[in-house]
């Protein structure tokens, strides 16, 4: 993969009918975890998603991959501390895009620390977080929506 093609660029409603259709792959939510209650409920999505384009406190940014949305980086702090968070859409997995994505991202975001989690079981995204400078600091559990059960998650910090 070239690490060129890979760009960030402020989301725009066009990307949200993309975004909705990457979390609607068993296998991506599966991976997440951390989903929504029903991922194929298009007017929740969308009610979601507004808000978090309206909030001054998110900042998001749509992940191209040459002119091809293939996903979306942000950060917030929806449960106290700054933390990142990603989705990419599974038919780019293993190229290097969430890698390039995330360090860009990180280039352009000065907010330290920076807080990530992901369940045990997802090493792919836990690579990528190390790649990018993260470190493991802890564990918690917390209810996994596409799971349907309690699931044990790393927790990890870029200072």
């Amino acid at each position: 993969m070239n690490q060129q093609a890979v760009r960030l660029r402020d989301v725009v409603e066009a990307d949200l009918p993309h975004f909705f259709a990457h979390q609607l792959d068993p296998a991506a939510n599966q991976m997440a975890a951390f989903t929504a209650k029903d991922p194929t409920d298009q007017a929740v999505f969308l009610k979601h998603w507004r808000k978090v384009m309206a909030d001054p406190g998110i900042t998001v940014q749509t992940i191209l991959l040459g002119d091809a949305v293939v996903g979306y980086v942000l950060h917030h702090n929806w449960f106290g501390n700054p933390e990142v968070s990603y989705w990419l859409d599974r038919r780019v997995w293993g190229q290097g895009v969430a890698t390039a994505a995330l360090g860009t991202f990180l280039q352009q975001t000065a907010v330290r620390p920076l807080h990530a989690r992901v369940v045990m079981d997802n090493a792919g995204s836990l690579r990528v977080l190390e790649k990018c400078g993260f470190v493991r600091v802890g564990t918690d559990h917390g209810f996994a929506q596409a799971r349907g059960r309690q699931v044990k998650e790393i927790i990890l910090r870029l200072d």
